[in-house]
């Protein structure tokens, strides 16, 4: 289970309690819905603007998030490698490269599954998806070896900083054949060769470096097998430990490849890994950490069209998963809020919401190719249906729940403006020429007012399961965003903004 992010270590200065009741907002039993309905169109943009807050490194010359300025210029030094560029996965200044791997792969598989939809957004989330390969081809250069993550976390979590100011130790943590990582291999993989079916059309020689590098990553990573967050346990834990076991990222990575390839070899190993590697295990989890849903789905579009009857269980493990997670059906894995959102157990909510929202919205369209719907008991789960539900996660989002609140900063008219996040909280470097300190910025982390730099597009963690929400920054399972809650919901927005 996916226990980061939002997530924030203790040690950082308490959040006084009469200051947070300021803020937490109180339960609206009422569910509220958008008379006029929502611009997803509007919603898409700033969603794929978010990515350039999170960047890292040299910024280009075409960046439309002003108050960001370039920062870690010399990652990787420490190493003799160039491991500048990339993302912050969330509100702190670590690259964390397991997420950023799954981030990149959502953003792939939603231009490659929703791009006739995308529009004139198509070049911003190409651009959003480079900006992650560039990084990852760097990681990934070394014979033999790929790094995994820039920054110390826990150096890192002590500190509130700009990334612009950032002095907190930048160390370098790799897998190689001794310090295994199928997890995060088997992660890069896939995102490398699902970045390669998008730029296929648009850049031939990039896309056949991506998916050359893809093939050679994955061989790496089912050669030596092993969890990196056992080889770099200190490191990564409890921030983006392997809870559910590397086997999920074989197989993902497996699934890419042969979509990317269309080799045998990947097909062959599906269909001989199915069992040992446990495709049909936690059908209902889909992000970072667990990819189960993802691969059942993601294959089943193969047998749905008729083309690997071989593969039919992966189909009967994406109809389980439909099942599992349809309201008024009893999970204990997945409930449903008052107001009406998705809600599963850990941190950072958002996440499960905009990850499972994709996958139900991308197998109802290998449902409808197939005229085919998922029975659940006395229900059809129909394409439609799907499309239904999903919109239904996507308008909470955007404002219609009980806090008549978008959880998008920037977009509607009320949206959260203490957001979990340095680079936001802090004045920018422009308003505030002079470098902040590590603990200099514990004022603006424990002060209530609204962040200086609004980040467009930030989703946030969202509401508990009573539909509560605080608008503060210390609660950081609620404010906090992240690259993978925002990267599934391009698709969903690109969707919805061609079909309403």
């Amino acid at each position: 289970m996916a226990r980061k992010n939002c997530g924030f270590p203790a040690g950082f200065p308490s959040f006084p309690l009469s200051l947070a009741l300021i803020f937490f907002l109180p339960v609206n039993p009422l569910r509220h819905c958008s008379a006029g309905g929502h611009d997803y169109r509007d919603a898409l943009r700033k969603s794929i603007l978010f990515f350039e807050g999170q960047r890292s490194g040299k910024l280009p010359p075409d960046q439309r998030i002003k108050w960001r300025k370039d920062s870690a210029l010399y990652d990787g030094a420490s190493a003799g490698v160039d491991l500048t560029g990339g993302y912050y996965d969330a509100g702190d200044n670590v690259k964390f490269v397991f997420p950023m791997a799954f981030t990149t792969t959502l953003l792939s598989w939603s231009i490659i599954d929703f791009k006739r939809n995308i529009g004139r957004e198509l070049g911003n989330a190409v651009k959003a998806v480079k900006w992650a390969t560039d990084f990852l081809l760097k990681a990934t250069a070394k014979e033999g070896v790929i790094y995994v993550q820039v920054g110390d976390a826990f150096s890192d979590h002590s500190c509130w900083e700009r990334p612009e100011d950032m002095d907190t130790l930048r160390t370098v943590y790799k897998i190689d054949q001794n310090h295994p990582g199928s997890d995060v291999a088997g992660e890069i993989a896939a995102s490398l060769a699902a970045a390669s079916i998008v730029f296929r059309s648009l850049d031939s020689s990039y896309s056949g470096l991506l998916l050359d590098r893809a093939v050679k990553v994955f061989e790496f990573a089912n050669r030596h097998r092993g969890a990196y967050s056992s080889s770099l346990h200190s490191a990564v834990c409890p921030f983006y430990c392997d809870f559910d076991g590397y086997q999920d990222e074989l197989l993902w990575g497996a699934a890419w490849l042969h979509k990317a390839t269309r080799r045998r070899q990947y097909r062959e190993y599906i269909v001989k890994n199915e069992v040992v590697l446990r495709a049909g295990d936690t059908i209902n989890e889909f992000g970072w950490d667990n990819k189960h849903a993802g691969i059942n789905v993601l294959i089943s579009k193969e047998v749905l069209m008729g083309r690997a009857p071989d593969l039919k269980s992966f189909q009967v493990n994406a109809d389980a998963f439909i099942c599992s997670i349809l309201p008024g059906i009893s999970h204990p894995q997945v409930q449903y809020s008052p107001g009406g959102l998705i809600v599963k157990p850990g941190v950072c909510n958002m996440q499960h919401v905009t990850s499972l929202s994709f996958l139900l919205l991308a197998y109802s369209n290998y449902l409808s190719h197939a005229n085919h719907a998922v029975p659940c008991g006395s229900i059809s789960a129909t394409p439609a249906l799907l499309k239904h539900i999903a919109k239904r996660q996507v308008d909470y989002i955007l404002g219609d729940n009980p806090q008549r609140m978008s959880y998008m900063v920037g977009y509607g008219p009320r949206y959260p403006l203490r957001i979990h996040h340095r680079g936001s909280s802090l004045p920018s470097v422009a308003a505030h020429p002079a470098r902040i300190g590590c603990k200099g910025g514990s004022n603006y982390f424990l002060s209530p007012n609204p962040n200086p730099n609004r980040l467009i597009g930030a989703v946030v963690g969202g509401p508990n399961i009573t539909d509560s929400f605080p608008d503060a920054r210390p609660f950081f399972q609620e404010s906090e965003p992240t690259t993978y809650v925002n990267a599934p919901l391009v698709g969903l927005l690109a969707y919805f903004s061609a079909h309403t």
